[in-house]
């Protein structure tokens, strides 16, 4: 039989505020143990909680990016269970009424298609504390730090069919709210997770099948790794004759497998109820429309412009893809005047240093201002590509500015034909047997003679002007 998979996320994203949703508690990562848990995250007697209006803000912002509706009335309830690192034996989240209703987000494949993936909801909570099981030998600690911090779950539609469409959605997530600034991605410190729900069905099915959902995934490659491990389980069990039980799942990726949790609850089960400890949130319009008239440029946004300025549609999305880069490149692109060098050595040389010193872009050496005189540089024929990457290695070692690094390094390229005429003479004498080759019509071997010219120069001859001598003595 041929399986149908159907996928849906649960993103949640941890926004970018300096205290907790309904506290005044710090959020700030790497406290010691309990150090950021106040009263009102512990849920001590006679505490009431105080909603932080930046997490609206942020919400709504989201809402915007996805062309969501936004529900200018919400509601707060509790969602009841019971958990070590759950101290009031509730959390404070939204559900029937979130602040952000119905949208979607169109995702880039890595085959170039799209796949448009609609968003059910995307609601506010506050996250749980963290149980840490690897401390104390036979013992499980609890580090209440985290409870309290603002999330945004954003829940999908199961729209996608795929584990490398799982990845790319979460991907792109991650790059929506990185643009939005309410969440700073770092997926090592758990800023950004999700859950995913899988099942199958026979092909050209319209049934849903039974359900599980893998928790805490923290990895794009992750994401598609327990996705697949989970497809292929599923259509081994019902392959076999067995049944698929709806259970909570997690991931272990030193053996690439997921393994049972608890079972899965449904809504019922945790007894939501309005939080009476919180008023109804409203809001007003001009709220919403002082956020709309501030949201920056987006992603999609930023794609078609690069792809106007000449690039191609795979050059547009690698460099709009993070926004350090499009930021980055953009300062490039304005003094440099010139798309597609600007892209060349962003994606190139700039981003093959970056690899090797294990840095982000923010952090590189080599400021904007400094690649777009050296692109310039190269424009007015200055340097050829050999002596402008020497220059490229000079500014990253931070030795100097493009000018004076060209001078004291003798980087700058001949400009004197009469000498380089004589170079070009004195390679062709030496290779007579390749020069004859070369005249009865084996055109190849004019790179070879380029490339002679090239070395008897220390990359200091303008490739085009070497080129154009030899065929002119031809």
């Amino acid at each position: 039989m041929s399986w149908e998979p159907v996928i849906g996320l649960e993103v949640h994203v941890q926004l970018a505020t300096r205290s907790k949703i309904f506290s005044g508690a710090s959020t700030a990562f790497g406290a010691e143990p309990n150090a950021q848990a106040c009263a009102v995250d512990l849920g001590l007697p006679g505490v009431l909680p105080v909603l932080n209006e930046d997490v609206v803000r942020m919400a709504i912002k989201f809402g915007l990016a996805i062309g969501a509706e936004i529900n200018l009335d919400s509601i707060f309830d509790r969602k009841n269970y019971f958990y070590p690192d759950l101290p009031k034996g509730y959390q404070i989240s939204q559900f029937q009424t979130p602040v952000v209703g119905r949208g979607s987000i169109t995702v880039h494949l890595d085959d170039g298609t799209t796949r448009e993936v609609g968003i059910t909801r995307a609601h506010l909570e506050e996250d749980a504390g963290k149980s840490v099981h690897d401390m104390f030998p036979g013992q499980t600690g609890i580090d209440l730090n985290r409870t309290g911090t603002p999330l945004l779950e954003v829940v999908s539609e199961p729209d996608l069919r795929t584990a490398a469409e799982a990845a790319a959605y979460f991907r792109q997530m991650h790059t929506l709210v990185r643009y939005l600034k309410i969440c700073d991605g770092n997926l090592a410190e758990g800023s950004m997770r999700c859950d995913a729900n899988v099942s199958v069905r026979p092909a050209g099915s319209n049934d849903l099948g039974e359900r599980t959902e893998i928790k805490n995934i923290n990895s794009f490659r992750f994401v598609e790794r327990a996705i697949n491990f989970e497809i292929e389980r599923h259509i081994d069990v019902l392959e076999s004759g067995g049944t698929i039980e709806r259970e909570t799942r997690q991931y272990d990726p030193d053996r690439d497998e997921t393994r049972p949790m608890r079972g899965k609850e449904e809504s019922e089960d945790y007894r939501y109820f309005p939080d009476p400890d919180l008023l109804p949130l409203s809001i007003d319009q001009a709220f919403v429309d002082a956020i709309a008239a501030d949201m920056p440029e987006l992603p999609e946004a930023r794609r078609s412009r690069y792809r106007e300025a000449g690039l191609s549609d795979y050059d547009a999305g690698w460099l709009a893809d993070d926004p350090d880069v499009a930021t980055y490149f953009d300062a490039v692109l304005v003094q440099s005047g010139d798309a597609k060098q600007s892209a060349n050595w962003v994606m190139g040389e700039l981003a093959a240093h970056l690899n090797k010193a294990e840095t982000d872009i923010s952090a590189a050496p080599v400021t904007p201002d400094q690649l777009s005189q050296l692109i310039a540089r190269v424009v007015d024929g200055t340097l050829s590509s050999k002596t402008a990457k020497t220059l490229f290695e000079a500014l990253w070692q931070q030795e100097g500015e493009v000018d004076a690094l060209i001078d004291s390094l003798g980087l700058a390229q001949m400009s004197d034909s009469g000498e380089l005429e004589r170079i070009v003479d004195e390679v062709l004498a030496a290779n007579p047997g390749q020069l004859e080759e070369l005249k009865s019509g084996k055109d190849k071997l004019l790179g070879f003679f380029v490339g002679q010219v090239m070395k008897a120069t220390q990359g200091k001859a303008n490739p085009q002007q070497v080129n154009e001598l030899i065929r002119a003595k031809l």
